[in-house]
């Protein structure tokens, strides 16, 4: 570990190595002051700060009602962050709990299943069904997803890549799981269109509670804090006058 070494003193205000890193890690750039010469250069702007801080306070600036008013919205901001925090720590999950939301949703949440699908896009039924013909006899179909497609997936030759189950709308889902690997679906009527859905792969992977929890834990957790916050919410605005004009 790097000794934490004193690097400056500016009016008895001590820096360190460790203020220098803390400082680097807010810049994009950081790579670049990752060396001796650049964590000199850092400590220096560490050094000159400090001096503008003490001018600051000398010239009485912590008084301005400009400078108040900045630091009551930081303040506030803030407290709202640390509020939440405060909500979100006090949601406490079992073992028992989470298994038994694992249980009632890894069919589709947690799914083993992973599908590897191209699709093509139209406005048109009619057209679908001519393209779907076309298809059958001998159009390569990433072909005509590049000719036909009005979906971005058009320039990948209509791949979706791959995919969990339950990813996709319930239209989409059903066409995919009406066909076998290799085949293609009639067109398929979903709020986007009407799609042409190419199963290129499908694969189960069987994987226990255990095995899942860490995903299960953290999809759970972010369940109970939206709980616990829209609770709260709703509780505090019974007692307040809240007014929207949206």
């Amino acid at each position: 570990m790097t000794e934490n070494k004193l690097l400056a003193e500016v009016n008895g205000k001590e820096i360190y190595l460790s203020d220098v890193y803390e400082l680097m890690q807010g810049m994009p750039d950081k790579d670049r002051f990752n060396n001796e010469q650049g964590i000199n250069v850092l400590a220096d702007e560490l050094v000159n700060q400090e001096l503008i801080l003490k001018d600051a306070k000398e010239k009485n600036y912590d008084q301005d009602k400009e400078f108040i008013d900045e630091l009551e919205i930081v303040k506030d901001n803030m407290l709202k962050n640390y509020a939440m925090h405060k909500v979100f720590e006090s949601v406490s999950i079992s073992d028992e709990e989470l298994e038994n939301y694992y249980n009632e949703n890894k069919d589709t949440l947690f799914s083993p299943v992973t599908y590897t699908a191209s699709h093509i896009l139209l406005d048109d039924e009619n057209k679908a069904n001519k393209i779907y013909d076309e298809i059958k006899n001998g159009l390569d179909f990433a072909k005509a997803a590049e000719k036909y497609s009005k979906d971005p997936s058009a320039m990948n030759g209509g791949a979706l890549g791959s995919f969990p189950k339950g990813v996709m709308v319930k239209e989409f889902q059903e066409g995919l799981d009406s066909i076998e690997i290799g085949e293609i679906s009639k067109p398929v009527k979903t709020d986007f269109g009407y799609h042409l859905i190419k199963l290129d792969d499908k694969s189960e992977t069987q994987s226990s509670f255990e095995q899942s929890k860490e995903q299960v834990q953290s999809t759970y957790e972010m369940l109970k804090r939206q709980e616990k916050y829209l609770d709260l919410v709703n509780e505090l605005s019974k007692e307040a006058e809240v007014k929207k004009y949206y």
